[in-house]
């Protein structure tokens, strides 16, 4: 099924604003990434980048990243087994964890952000009599993880209590990165901090997760592919040149998730002040960030149905509907007459722009979520819910 077609389905079937996320090209995108990136990677997908196609990514990846309670609770609605779940999170309350610890769930993997992380879950391990896998998760420099020193000191108790079972470390850095070499730094100081921490330790690390922030390119007319491609061929050299032999796992939300993703927005309203065309949308900013400097110079890459290209063309902004100068999702671009009733198709939307936006601001409603199935088939996944009631004090 061709995009064209795919947006004239959505369009027909769809009540904008909507988000509709392809399960297919999630599939396809996990499989191009593997093929790509040594065999012995595993992958994990952290579901914070889209909870809605965390069916179809829980199955096609070795395991999912939870930080948070409710992604916990929708792992466990979804009936994801324990056994793929990595909880991770630099919050851990105690509730969940101890839910976690004394059902015995055969979590994967649970990670240690802090001193006081390890030491709650090392309470709860005694209290159970149980032994928890762990990793230990380095920072980069930020408010996740600890400091080497820290997170030496963690992994030796751990290698010593009886209630871990230390798997190694985790690391992540940030996101939309862009640059091999930056990647091959990054993967040499983690190298090197494995080797010490296995001398400390007296005993080699089994795992590390590292996250690699594979950067999406969210504006028009780049050629993204080529360049993605070399950075993954750089990661990969790097990967496969560790000294380390322990097993890896590489945690991606956005690389993963973007490309499954339209928004759809329908054009309500044009004018045009001080010779500026607007066009104002049922949509807006707080329903689709993509959270790149470059947007505010660049358009996004972006279509509008009906297609009218051969027409005469004239400077538009896109606006959406809240009361803001920000909501801008296109500052400008060339095009011809849009007109009430248009719609604007904005692709990559699958990481983080259903649920990172400020979605109770003017106490506009949530959009719909729909799914699209390898048969092209749609299916609502979540229904438009209204936000006044949140926004009314009791």
């Amino acid at each position: 099924m061709t995009m064209n077609t795919n947006l004239q389905t959505a369009i027909a079937e769809c009540e904008t604003p909507c988000y509709v996320f392809d399960e297919a090209e999630l599939a396809r995108r996990i499989s191009h990434l593997r093929e790509r990136l040594p065999q012995d990677v595993a992958v994990c997908y952290a579901m914070k980048a889209n909870p809605f196609v965390l069916e179809t990514a829980a199955r096609e990846a070795d395991l999912v990243e939870v930080c948070s309670p409710g992604e916990l609770d929708i792992c466990r609605a979804l009936g994801i087994p324990y056994e793929k779940l990595v909880i991770s999170g630099v919050h851990k309350d105690r509730p969940t964890m101890s839910g976690l610890v004394e059902s015995h769930a055969n979590v994967h993997r649970f990670t240690a952000e802090s001193v006081s992380q390890f030491e709650l879950l090392e309470e709860l391990a005694r209290g159970e009599g149980r032994v928890i896998p762990l990793l230990v998760r380095l920072t980069s420099g930020n408010q996740f993880g600890m400091d080497a020193s820290d997170a030496k000191r963690v992994a030796a108790a751990a290698q010593e209590s009886p209630f871990f079972d230390l798997r190694g470390v985790q690391f992540f850095s940030g996101t939309q990165k862009t640059s091999a070499k930056r990647l091959q730094r990054e993967i040499g100081k983690l190298d090197a901090f494995l080797a010490e921490l296995a001398a400390e330790c007296g005993a080699d690390m089994p795992e590390l997760e590292y996250g690699p922030g594979l950067p999406v390119e969210y504006r028009d007319g780049q050629d993204a592919e080529a360049e993605e491609l070399a950075l993954l061929a750089a990661l990969s050299e790097a990967l496969s040149g560790m000294s380390f032999k322990g097993a890896k796992t590489l945690e991606i939300g956005r690389s993963i998730a973007a490309s499954c993703g339209t928004y759809l927005t329908r054009v309500v309203d044009v004018k045009r002040n001080r010779g500026q065309n607007y066009a104002i949308v049922d949509g807006g900013k707080h329903q689709v960030t993509f959270f790149s400097p470059a947007l505010a110079l660049e358009p996004p890459a972006f279509r509008t149905v009906p297609d009218r290209a051969m027409g005469e063309t004239e400077p538009w902004a896109i606006c959406g509907s809240l009361c803001t100068t920000g909501d801008l999702l296109v500052r400008q671009a060339s095009l011809s007459g849009l007109r009430i009733g248009d719609h604007i198709a904005l692709p990559n939307a699958g990481a983080y722009c259903a649920t990172e936006g400020m979605a109770l601001f003017l106490s506009r409603d949530l959009p719909s979520v729909y799914l699209r199935d390898g048969k092209g088939a749609l299916r609502l996944a979540r229904n438009r819910i209204q936000t006044s009631t949140l926004n009314t004090p009791l």
